[in-house]
């Protein structure tokens, strides 16, 4: 099995506003960094653009979706915890509002499976209306 996860953030500004200039100027930074980091397989691409900030996922159009599948839960704690990725991590703030419901969702996928959107988002929806279970849940539990 390997884990897939989605995060989501709504953006303070339009990504052509100066506000998120930072935060778009060290996406490709961050993108390679996590694709060469130990139990990375897989990351959502949009069509035109190796952004997965340009897929428009949701309604709001300020929703930005960021998917990936990784080897392993530690795997992915590794690279958003203890990597370059957490100096941006720490600077979310300046470019994303706060969410009130869950915002992450982690679920185990069988190998060499690509996880939809569609997918993606049913367990998001899970995970917030239901709770943690081993259907969808965060860093918090080891399922």
């Amino acid at each position: 099995m390997h884990l897939a996860q989605l995060n989501i953030a709504e953006a303070i500004a339009s990504m052509e506003s100066p506000i998120m200039a930072d935060f778009i100027n060290n996406t490709d930074r961050i993108n390679a960094l996590a694709e060469k980091h130990p139990g990375f397989i897989w990351r959502l691409k949009g069509e035109e653009t190796d952004h997965s900030y340009s897929i428009q996922a949701f309604d709001n159009e300020a929703l930005l979706v960021n998917m990936s599948v990784w080897k392993d839960r530690e795997s992915l704690f590794d690279y958003v915890y203890n990597s370059g990725h957490i100096e941006i991590f720490k600077r979310r703030k300046e470019w994303f509002s706060s969410m009130p419901k869950m915002h992450m969702v982690l679920w185990y996928i069988e190998e060499g499976h690509i996880p939809t959107l569609t997918e993606a988002k049913e367990r998001l929806e899970h995970l917030q209306q239901q709770g943690e279970s081993e259907y969808a849940f965060s860093f918090k539990s080891k399922f």
